[in-house]
């Protein structure tokens, strides 16, 4: 499995729990989405560095 791919898909997840809250409760919806968010930028880093390198076992 590629690195970094996971902490983007769960990023993915957690932003759209995040903004899902928006309605109900918007202080914790603005931290959780952010939080997600911080997921996604990181685990997308990761896909570009290990982009040109094969796989990994």
């Amino acid at each position: 499995m590629r690195e970094g791919l996971i902490p983007t898909v769960l990023g993915t997840a957690v932003t759209a729990s995040g903004v899902a809250l928006r309605g109900k409760y918007p202080m914790a919806a603005a931290a959780v989405a952010g939080f997600g968010l911080a997921h996604m930028v990181l685990g997308a880093i990761d896909l570009v560095e290990h982009r040109g390198r094969g796989r990994q076992f």
